[in-house]
């Protein structure tokens, strides 16, 4: 259907899960994908995936966490593909730990993936939406950022900092014409669930029974929630939560 047809996508953690299926489907969707990863074999298997499909993609290694590695990947991206007009904001890292065991190092290291990862990406890719008079940015919340979950004290807290990230991105960069929207998985079929179910010590179909429709999500839900959110189909929306979590913060 070409629903992104000529759009720049720059997907982070694109190597995997969420990630993988998401620079995959904008690629069969007609954008170029930007793949960027810290796990290189996993980035560079995804382009594969894609280009094999015949669609474009490249690979660019890179750590979130270090403004050097943004500015350099969003430099090769433009050499490469050209000035981004998808930015999706997929890289982070999980954990479940009670209050009082959390290492402040573990903690740090959490928040520097899944929230300075997030502003670095904004700092650097909207200024280029900006000159250009268009852009949607896409950020990987979770409902941890918006209902109370045991053990998940430092997780919560940062997908709850990008959850207000977002809406306060989109107010600022509104007049531009640069969207910023979030969305909030409950739990998906990935190793993030494969850690939640052996953390929690329950099973897979305890974690399915967690959800009213009866089950975990699986990826390309996610991937077609972003894949409306990049498209123009979703040009009136912007500083808005998207949850995708089969009715559990619904109870």
């Amino acid at each position: 259907m070409d629903r992104v047809d000529g759009k720049i996508a720059v997907i982070t953690g694109g190597g995997r899960g969420i990630g993988q299926t998401t620079a995959e489907l904008l690629a069969e969707e007609g954008a170029q994908v930007a793949v960027t990863d810290i796990d290189a074999d996993a980035g560079t298997t995804t382009v594969e995936h894609i280009t094999d499909g015949g669609g474009e993609a490249a690979f660019f290694e890179h750590d979130v966490t270090s403004e050097a590695d943004w500015t350099r990947v969003v430099d090769e991206v433009q050499d490469t593909l050209g000035v981004p007009d998808v930015l999706v904001n997929n890289a982070g890292i999980y954990q479940i730990e009670p209050v009082d065991e959390i290492d402040v190092d573990d903690w740090k290291n959490l928040m520097d993936v899944n929230v300075t990862g997030v502003f670095l990406g904004l700092k650097h890719c909207t200024p280029l939406m900006r000159e250009q008079g268009q852009g949607s940015v896409i950020n990987l919340s979770s409902v941890a950022g918006i209902i109370g979950l045991s053990g998940h004290t430092c997780y919560g807290a940062s997908k709850g900092a990008v959850r207000t990230m977002t809406k306060d991105a989109a107010i600022e960069l509104a007049e531009a014409g640069v969207r910023v929207n979030s969305l909030h998985p409950a739990y998906i079929d990935t190793q993030m669930a494969d850690y939640g179910a052996e953390t929690l010590s329950t099973t897979k179909e305890e974690l399915d029974a967690m959800h009213p429709i009866g089950h975990m999500g699986e990826p390309e839900d996610v991937a077609y929630a972003v894949l409306f959110l990049a498209s123009d189909e979703s040009k009136f929306m912007t500083g808005s939560e998207m949850v995708l979590d089969g009715g559990l913060t619904a109870q």
